[in-house]
């Protein structure tokens, strides 16, 4: 190596560094960036050539950085996000989001919402492309932070490098087994008529979960910790068995009822039984005004979706009750 070349580090080996920072493993970091493991430490193992000095101690059971990278990593990261607010500039010069706006959604956000609000967005803005990916919150703010995504609808945060803006509130509803006799009516259910019944609910990396924990307190029961499930549809389907009682956010639990007649929700009716959910970005970001832009349509997509399912909802209660 030529001693007296200039170290130049390309933008791809700082972010893998900054990725094998945050994972202190290789394997995890060249899988959440979608690349081979191999190619990943060979463009650090040239970063690190080019440096002169090792970044990271390897051992058979973890990474950890050395002092070098400890002092480093802080500027990579600073690097990083300059070059991302740079695109983002970029990309609005022709137009609100350029041609590409990477999306974090909550798993009912992304099946139940998102269909209708792209519907609405191509609309708007025939060249934007809509990248969604799903996730819990929190694992959708970490992408958010290290720029993979331009913006999340997910929980509220009070974290300080986040803006937020509220769209909708999702009711909670209650699902059972067919022969339970929480199924046998389709009337709101006060808090109190879920004592003493196991609550099913979403895995705690979800802060729904934290909802149902509350609720449940309130309610003199408990939350199954026999099973916490990845999705709702898992959730939903642990409940027809028998397992429990689902909570279910609006979203999810209205569309559901109306696909299938044979699927009885109840809507908890108790102030905290809400799911608020809002849209998210970086702070400082220049798409900032863009997002607040964004969050307006979103709020009108949600309204439609609500007058809609609204509509079809009452009809089929109005026919469960003619039947009864």
């Amino acid at each position: 190596m030529d001693i007296s070349a200039p170290a130049r580090p390309s933008l791809r080996q700082l972010q893998y560094f900054v990725a094998v920072a945050d994972d202190r493993a290789f394997g995890k970091a060249a899988q959440r960036l979608a690349v081979s493991q191999p190619s990943l430490s060979k463009q650090l193992a040239t970063m690190e050539a080019e440096l002169g000095a090792p970044l990271f101690e390897r051992t058979s059971r973890k990474v950890r950085l050395t002092s070098l990278g400890e002092r480093l990593l802080p500027r990579a990261r600073v690097i990083l996000q300059e070059v991302r607010e740079f695109r983002a500039v970029a990309r609005g010069a022709i137009g609100p989001f350029g041609d590409r706006l990477a999306l974090g959604v909550l798993p009912s956000i992304g099946a139940y919402f998102m269909p209708h609000a792209n519907r609405q967005l191509h609309q708007l803005y025939p060249k934007l492309r809509l990248v969604v990916q799903e996730g819990p919150t929190q694992q959708l703010l970490t992408l958010l932070k290290d720029g993979h995504l331009d913006a999340v609808i997910g929980t509220p945060t009070n974290e300080p490098d986040i803006s937020s803006h509220p769209l909708f509130t999702e009711t909670l509803w209650a699902c059972a087994a067919a022969d339970d006799p929480l199924s046998a009516q389709s009337t709101p259910i006060a808090l109190a008529d879920l004592s003493d019944r196991p609550l099913l609910s979403l895995s705690s990396e979800f802060r729904l979960a934290r909802i149902v924990d509350r609720l449940a307190e309130r309610a003199g029961t408990y939350v199954s910790r026999d099973y916490r499930g990845s999705s709702l549809d898992a959730v939903r389907q642990m409940a027809v068995m028998g397992a429990g009682v689902a909570v279910l956010p609006s979203l999810y639990a209205l569309a559901e009822a109306v696909r299938d007649p044979d699927f009885v929700v109840r809507r908890i009716d108790d102030a905290e039984a809400r799911h608020d959910i809002a849209l998210l970005w970086r702070r400082g970001s220049p798409l900032g005004p863009n997002c607040l832009q964004l969050a307006e349509h979103l709020i009108a997509t949600k309204r439609e979706i609500r007058a809609t399912r609204a509509d079809r909802f009452d009809e089929r209660m109005m026919h469960d009750r003619a039947q009864q």
